[in-house]
This record gives structure tokens, C-alpha cells and sequence, in this order.
């Protein structure tokens, strides 16, 4: 699931080492570093090594890991791999609370009806890895299929991506 967005996306970034700790999961899922494809396997690689992936979830691997991770009051034992996003599932419904925290705006839209909550903010030019493909953001969404948890990820989203969800949008959700 993960390494099929290899290809398309193997021109982002920099060759990261694999985390030291648990709390480099939280790090990336604030964006430190910016969201690349290779940070992000070799996050995947790390986790892999310490957990196996819950795949019940069609569009995401999650990691439990036994140690407790998180910074700043938001607490977590899951690391989320979601199509272009590396993040962590925090206890309870804190989208909010991670919007005031991190500074993030109410989104647009609702991600084609998958979040009930959601905010983000888009890194500053000179974090942006590679602009002229897409946008890298700090996203927090509550969502009913995520059921006492928020996530908190680094997202990327193409050009192209973000052209059709502009359209969705423009369209009335139809």
C-alpha cells in the first residue's frame, strides 16, 4: 500500500535516518521535517520494526507501539501511513485544541465527506520540499470512522490532487 506512491513520488526530498525514538513519528506528524517520500519510508521502515499494521482501515496502515509518544499535552501509542501522509492517532477528539496549538485554519472542505472536523496549514515556501509538485501541511481531522481519536499528520497533496478536491468542492459535493 505505502511503497506504491514510490514512483510518483520520488523526486521529494532528502534521504532521512531511521528515528531514534518514538517521538520522532510526533515530529514528523508536525512536519519536522517537512514531509518527503523518503523521510517518510523511512519512518515506515522504523515502524515496521516495531509494531505490526493494523490494515482494517482500507486506506491506512496503523502502528501501535508500546511506548507512549507526544509532545505538548496530545498524547498517542499510534503512528498512521496514509497515502501521502505520515502521522499519529491522538486520544481523543482534539482537533480543536491541535488547531489553537499549531495554528492551523479551518479547512474547505470535509475531504470528500471522510472528516466531520478538519484543519491544516500549509508549511511557508521555504519549507515547501518540492512546490511546483504540491503542498505540504500540518492537518488535524476528527472523523466518525476514527472513533475517540484525532488525527494529527503531515500531509502532502499534488497539484493535481488539490485541483480535484477544489473542483468537488466548486461542485457542491456532487
Amino acid at each position: 500500500m505505502f511503497r506504491s506512491h514510490v514512483p510518483a513520488l520520488a523526486l521529494l526530498g532528502t534521504v532521512l535516518p531511521a528515528p531514534a525514538s518514538a517521538n520522532a513519528f510526533y515530529d514528523a506528524a508536525i512536519c519536522k521535517p517537512p514531509y518527503t517520500m523518503e523521510s517518510a519510508t523511512a519512518l515506515y521502515e522504523a515502524a515496521e520494526k516495531r509494531a505490526k499494521p493494523d490494515t482494517s482501515m482500507l486506506t491506512a496502515y496503523v502502528y501501535t507501539l508500546a511506548e507512549e509518544l507526544g509532545q505538548d499535552g496530545f498524547k498517542t501509542r499510534q503512528v498512521v501511513f496514509a497515502g501521502t501522509a505520515t502521522g499519529v492517532l491522538i486520544e481523543g477528539l482534539r482537533a480543536d485544541a491541535l488547531a489553537e496549538h499549531y495554528q492551523l485554519t479551518k479547512e474547505r472542505s470535509s475531504v470528500f465527506g471522510t472528516s466531520s472536523k478538519g484543519y491544516a496549514r500549509a508549511l511557508p515556501p521555504e519549507q515547501q520540499p518540492q512546490s511546483d509538485m504540491g503542498t505540504v501541511s500540518i492537518v488535524a481531522r476528527e472523523s466518525p470512522s476514527l472513533p475517540g481519536k484525532t488525527l494529527l499528520a503531515c500531509e502532502f497533496v499534488s497539484k493535481a490532487d488539490q485541483a480535484a478536491l477544489d473542483a468537488f468542492a466548486r461542485s457542491g459535493g456532487k
